[in-house]
């Protein structure tokens, strides 16, 4: 694992003129030249002269060696954290004794570790999700003393960070991440001489695991120095194994290729689904194998399917606004598919922050009178970012300057860097599980196309990442109601149109609770489905694949709100995939079937069939 106003529509042509691109001023060819072209204004442009370019540049060199982290944030969390606990005579002796006892129960421990009625982990055992001393090898003296001393350090270290009176949450919240990830590092099971596991099988195969393990990091540094795509061995690649659903680029401008499936059933739905995924990663998350596409299932079901396709930026585009992502993405693509399926409303779908743009989209067009969106699905996307889980913990003042900082030179947030700081926050998982597995077994990881499409990574513009940390992240401005559109603020309560908000039990970047505060946000019918799995795992939930399940609740418009775990313990759960659950929402609010639409305007002739070209940037 490192981001127009709207107006009357007889106003805003239905689909608009290619931009000019702030900065290099290039022009992408239009879909049809047919009718007067009007180019899109984009969002203001920055200010011109950049203060203090010494130090902005000193930052940039200075981030290449801390990931991106600002090391000013780090030291002011643990000097508040340290002097809080300075002036807690009484909380430093709890500490102490807390940490002597536990050295008291390890020694006993240690002393009756040959006793035939001793059973492991008798002081400390991992907690459910902790996979690094499983198997019957971390059970055996003195593997298991060590795993034990290494969790007490771990449970002291969590103790000691938090409930130190005066530390302000975010600082605390610092500290036990940071101390957290310099104990992962440290973990017994990251090294050989201190792994039961990779001893037993050294011992077995001759030493041959670590001749494959030098193999496996070799191979993976020569991918790093090359910046190749883990996609790029041909087993997925994009058009042909992933992204294969067959389809139409109906749409281009500076932005986006909008593509439109083809019908795989001889009706249709009336009302189409236009997909606005994130552009942190591909599109084409919703779009995988074909046994695991959500696409190829939604055309299955009888539903016309328009998706968009951004694409990957550089640092031409450090200029672009959040808000030219509203404007030339949903705004445009709503519009196309308004022309090609006229006089029908749209189930408009939004995933990770592609759902925080179409909330936005949705709120500002339901204040302006414009009511094209039949339902809004959100999957995985926050609109309230008080409690968006650890991806909080790099976003401070001081954190976003840095991050300002590092990506004004190349006006561009690296893929590296962004895949860095989502790695860090299952450090566990992603990083030194790896490490033990890769490297010490030498068994390498088998390839699947959910992790060949997160190595296919994208990049952020400068403005538009400055933007969406400070006004939604830092300030909230979304939620608080004074994030504006058109110079004027928008609510979330104008949105009216029935809602499926889906959040994913595991979720790490989008945490459930904090997706499920929709409930207080919009004035309309709202089910909330909470699926098993983390952020991407949860949403590609194919329904032959086993181990899916879900709970599902609605409440009305005018019903009470009820609470995120008094939701969790009335909502009956479900064993399966919740893709049927959502595609029979979606039926009720659909017209009867008939004829599929024609595919594009008939004008689009130059343009690619899917997968496109963007997705190749």
């Amino acid at each position: 694992m490192s981001v127009v106003q709207i107006i009357p529509r007889t106003e805003e042509p239905a689909v608009q003129a290619l931009p000019v691109n702030p900065v290099a001023g290039r022009v992408v060819s239009t879909v049809s030249s047919k009718g007067p072209a009007e180019m899109p204004v984009a969002a203001d442009p920055l200010p011109k002269s950049d203060p203090y370019p010494f130090d902005r540049a000193f930052h940039a060199m200075l981030a290449r060696f801390t990931g991106g982290i600002s090391p000013l944030a780090l030291s002011l969390a643990w000097l508040d954290w340290g002097s809080h606990l300075a002036a807690a005579p009484q909380r430093q002796m709890e500490i102490c004794r807390n940490m002597l006892q536990d050295t008291g129960r390890l020694v006993d421990a240690a002393a009756h570790a040959t006793s035939p009625g001793q059973k492991p982990w008798s002081v400390i055992q991992p907690q459910g999700r902790d996979r690094r001393f499983s198997g019957p090898q971390w059970e055996t003296a003195p593997f298991n003393l060590l795993a034990q001393a290494f969790l007490l350090t771990e449970s002291w270290w969590r103790d000691a960070a938090t409930g130190v009176r005066g530390v302000s949450h975010a600082n605390e919240a610092i500290v036990e991440f940071s101390m957290r990830q310099t104990l992962d590092m440290l973990a017994p099971s990251n090294f050989a001489a201190t792994n039961p596991k990779v001893l037993e099988k050294a011992f077995q195969s001759g030493g041959e695991n670590f001749v494959f393990g030098w193999q496996n990091w070799c191979s993976d540094l020569m991918r790093l120095l090359s910046a190749s795509k883990l996609a790029d061995d041909g087993r997925f690649v994009v058009g042909k194994t992933v992204a294969a659903s067959p389809g139409k680029v109906v749409y281009r401008n500076e932005l986006i290729e909008l593509i439109q499936y083809h019908p795989t059933t001889a009706q249709v739905r009336p009302e189409p689904i236009l997909i606005v995924p994130a552009w942190i990663m591909k599109y084409y998350i919703l779009d995988l194998s074909p046994q695991n596409s959500l696409v190829k299932y939604l055309t299955g079901q009888g539903f016309t399917v328009f998706a968009i396709s951004w694409r990957n930026p550089d640092e031409r585009d450090r200029d672009l606004a959040f808000d030219d992502y509203r404007r030339l993405g949903v705004m445009a693509a709503l519009d196309m598919v308004g022309r090609i399926v006229p006089g029908r409303k749209t189930h408009a779908l939004g995933y990770c922050l592609g759902g925080t743009l179409l909330s936005i989209a949705a709120a500002a067009m339901e204040r302006d009178g414009d009511n094209r969106f039949g339902t809004v699905t959100l999957l995985a996307a926050q609109t309230d970012f008080t409690e968006a889980g650890e991806l909080t913990l790099f976003i401070n003042e001081s954190q976003v300057a840095f991050l300002e900082d590092m990506m004004w030179q190349r006006g561009y947030l690296d893929t590296t860097q962004m895949a860095g700081a989502f790695q860090l926050l299952r450090s566990n998982e992603l990083i030194w599980s790896r490490l033990s597995h890769d490297y010490l077994m030498g068994d390498g990881a088998p390839l699947n196309d959910l992790m060949a499409w997160n190595a296919d990574a994208t990049r952020l513009p400068y403005r538009m990442h400055s933007e969406y940390l400070r006004k939604l992240f830092l300030d909230n401005d979304l939620a608080g109601g004074r994030y504006q559109v058109g110079g004027r603020s928008v609510s979330l309560s104008d949105i009216h149109a029935p809602m499926f908000v889906v959040g994913t039990l595991a979720d790490h970047v989008a945490p459930w609770r904090s997706v499920y505060k929709i409930h207080y946000q919009v004035d309309a019918d709202v089910t909330f489905l909470l699926t098993s799995g983390g952020h991407n795992a949860g949403v590609v939930a194919p329904p032959d694949e086993p181990g899916h399940s879900y709970q599902v609740l609605s409440k009305a418009e005018d019903a009470p709100y009820v609470g995120a775990d008094e939701w969790l313990k009335l909502a009956p759960r479900v064993e399966g995939s919740w893709w049927p659950e959502w595609t029979k929402w979606l039926a009720v609010r659909s017209g009867a079937p008939c004829d599929p639409p024609s595919i594009g305007l008939g004008d689009a002739a130059d343009l690619p069939d899917a997968p496109g070209d963007y997705v190749h940037t």
